[in-house]
């Protein structure tokens, strides 16, 4: 996973392998952040609620950040900012309150090899 988190022309891991690191992420995320204001959607694998505030609970959040997987790993581990991702379009942050979800970022490091 390292090695196609710093070159991307490396072949891809199993998709079993994604799945569980981008959930496993989003979810510590949660719990590091709890709260119902900000969605994080990394399709097609995980979708969670997070920091504190006005609770969503019908139709689609005011407060949403969607990203690929590839992409929410980097931001995950270190290895990109979240500016820099939103400038390049590589994320997409709707509602007054989705960029707050860069201040829980990274949510582990990880050494580039």
């Amino acid at each position: 996973m390292s090695a196609w988190l710093s070159d991307g022309s490396v072949g891809e891991p199993a998709r079993k392998e994604i799945a569980a690191a981008v959930r496993a992420t989003a979810r510590t995320l949660a719990a590091s952040a709890p709260g119902h204001s900000v969605e994080v959607r990394v399709p097609p694998f995980v979708a969670v609620q997070c920091i504190e505030g006005p609770r969503h609970t019908r139709g689609t959040p005011p407060n949403v950040v969607e990203t690929d997987p590839r992409t929410w790993l980097l931001l995950a581990t270190g290895r990109l900012r979240f500016a820099d991702a939103l400038a390049d379009g590589a994320v997409s942050a709707s509602g007054s309150r989705a960029g707050e979800v860069s201040h829980w970022l990274p949510i582990a490091r990880s050494n580039p090899r």
